[in-house]
């Protein structure tokens, strides 16, 4: 995490006031453990992850560092192919225009969008979930990120995470996620790989 944080720290932005960093790799591969050790790298703090944002309290907005999780942007276990719609035009490109950003949070279990998560322009915003980094998104973005990990522990960590339940969703999204990520080439255009399987669990228990 330290040679990563010193290229983010090395970089150029991309755009006017911040450096990009997408965090991209199937579901269950360890990329939130990865964006939090990187945010605490680069000085800022780690996530509670997905559907935590308070913005009765989460309102610092001169923190050095932000994280967005895809998760909160999808609607549903539907919603990849939709996610330029939130990160592109809702965040990146505002932000790319001297702009605040922002965007209201898909709640999972009332399946609507709820509260308002700001993004104002930060020195480093970390991006992660399947799917950020599409062409479009890494136009903007000083580093990719790719995290893997086996297909077997990747299923085996959703299941433990959401439930029995949630087995078919799982397997339905795995499928979706291939396409996407394949079509993307994401993988061959990351600028790292990261071993999920050998990632340490942070603060929030995240994967």
């Amino acid at each position: 995490m330290s040679q990563i944080a010193q290229a983010v720290r090395a970089s150029a932005p991309r755009l006017p006031r911040t450096r990009v960093v997408l965090v991209d790799g199937p579901a269950g591969s360890g990329k939130t453990t990865v964006a939090n050790h990187l945010a605490v790298e680069l000085g800022g703090a780690p996530s509670a992850g997905a559907g935590t944002f308070d913005p009765a309290t989460d309102r610092a907005d001169d923190a050095a560092v932000q994280i967005l999780h895809a998760d909160d942007m999808y609607e549903g276990w539907g919603g990849l192919d939709a996610l330029d719609e939130v990160l592109l035009d809702q965040i990146l490109e505002p932000l790319a225009a001297g702009r605040d950003a922002g965007f209201h949070m898909w709640d999972w279990h009332r399946s609507e969008r709820t509260h308002r998560i700001p993004v104002p322009p930060r020195a480093v915003l970390i991006v992660e979930g399947v799917g950020v980094a599409s062409p479009r998104a890494r136009a903007h973005a000083v580093l990719t990120v790719w995290v893997e990990a086996p297909a077997d522990v990747r299923l085996r960590r959703g299941i433990e995470r959401d439930g029995e339940a949630m087995r078919e969703e799982w397997e339905r999204w795995q499928s979706v996620e291939a396409r996407v990520l394949d079509a993307h080439d994401t993988r061959s255009a990351a600028d790292v790989v990261v071993d999920g399987t050998g990632v340490l669990p942070d603060a929030s228990g995240a994967l």
